[in-house]
């Protein structure tokens, strides 16, 4: 018991690298031992086992027991929040298809691209009506996201509090099951790096580079440029000293704690110190850590794309408006559970008729990169919450020629 509490106390980029590198000195010491892949192969295998459900479990719990606001200042943020994910997930698009980045993948099994818009729209609706027991089984993303905002809805409407209990309860245990199975992540790297270097050379860390400065090249854009940009259309005023302070206070902390859950706390004092609405930032705050996730978007995104351009299949501009709006929805359910963003790629892989085995092998690889993406990711994330709580309490006070008390506190330092 005493291993188990200091491997799962220990630090989670540490193990990555430490997997990272052995399996790297394995695959060019001795690739012929082969069987060190199956490690890599079981790792996928459970991803691939869970994902379905916890997409459907988080998203139906979270429908359930979401509570509506009738106030403009939570509509306006709701925009806000969904808006910068749209932006972000078209950015990445963009990027993309500027500079196109291929990664090594196993014998690419059945993908075939889609002819056409009319294609992608039949084969969307066949997936979305199709049955939840057989989505679930065949890890058919579309159908299951939209059965569980069904039975979501369904249950919001009809269950009782013990019931939504009892649904929140099983989500909370999924989250745990997913968080099991991330510990072991390092050493399903081992064995995931150990197949790519035996097979293909030291060359896959080449892609793996490109990969890594896409994914934060278009993070650092949307959280140093658009986000501030979008809050000094709203404040009227030059939002350097509001993003600073969310980056000082709550991105280096999120950086490091990789959770935008965990920052919550941290989030909510420093709206205290601003002196912002209490009754709005304890909602907006919360709300913003579960569904303004710019930075998830952005990873799922370039993965989805890496992972075209692997294949070999082309993107039209109705395909990629679809992709953007598809990637916005997705990156909502990312929060929560540790490397959420990777999970949900295969949704929105399946877009384009690339199977669960292909997309879980890009999975995989978004875990070797996650030292860096995961941790830019949560700071973008966990940031941009208080900028935009901070901007829209702002904007309302100004609207209603109440007294502004910019920055509060640190009006003061």
């Amino acid at each position: 018991m005493d291993i188990i509490k200091k491997w799962t106390q220990s630090s989670f980029i540490l193990k990555i690298i430490i997997g990272l590198i052995i399996g790297a000195v394995l695959g060019i010491t001795v690739p012929q031992w082969q069987f060190i892949s199956l490690i890599g192969d079981i790792f996928v295998s459970a991803l691939k086992a869970i994902a379905p459900i916890m997409v459907f479990i988080l998203v139906a719990a979270a429908i359930s027991r979401a509570e509506t606001s009738n106030g403009s200042k939570f509509k306006m943020i709701i925009i806000l929040f969904l808006l910068t994910n749209f932006i972000a997930a078209a950015l990445s698009i963009i990027t993309c298809q500027i500079y196109p980045v291929s990664i090594h993948l196993s014998a690419s099994s059945n993908a075939t691209a889609p002819v056409g818009i009319g294609d992608v729209i039949n084969g969307m609706i066949l997936k979305i009506f199709s049955s939840p027991v057989q989505a679930l089984a065949e890890g058919e993303y579309l159908g299951i996201l939209f059965w569980s905002m069904m039975f979501g809805l369904a249950l919001k409407m009809v269950a009782s509090d013990a019931t939504k209990d009892m649904i929140n309860d099983i989500s909370e245990a999924c989250t745990k099951v997913v968080a099991i199975i991330i510990q072991f992540a390092p050493i399903g790297i081992m064995g995931l790096v150990f197949t790519s270097v035996s097979q293909s050379g030291l060359s896959i860390f080449t892609q793996y580079g490109q990969a890594i400065f896409l994914i934060v090249v278009c993070i650092a854009i949307v959280g140093f440029i658009i986000n501030p940009l979008i809050a000094a259309i709203i404040l009227r005023r030059n939002p350097i000293h509001l993003v600073l302070i969310a980056y000082r206070e709550s991105g280096i902390t999120a950086f490091f704690s990789r959770s935008s859950a965990a920052n919550i706390p941290i989030n909510m004092q420093i709206c205290e110190k601003m002196r912002l609405d209490r009754n709005f930032y304890s909602i907006s705050i919360p709300l913003g850590s579960t569904i303004n996730t710019n930075g998830a978007a952005v990873t799922i995104a370039v993965m989805t794309l890496i992972t075209c351009h692997t294949m070999g299949i082309t993107l039209s501009l109705p395909l990629a408006v679809i992709l953007a709006l598809l990637t916005m929805l997705a990156a909502c359910c990312a929060s929560g559970v540790i490397g959420g963003s990777l999970l949900l790629i295969p949704l929105t892989c399946s877009l384009f008729g690339i199977s669960q085995d292909i997309s879980m092998q890009v999975v995989a690889v978004g875990f070797i990169i996650s030292v860096i993406q995961d941790s830019c990711e949560t700071a973008v994330n966990s940031a941009s919450d208080v900028i935009f709580t901070a901007a829209t309490e702002y904007y309302y006070r100004a609207k209603n020629s109440l007294p502004l008390d910019y920055l509060g506190e640190y009006a003061k330092k």
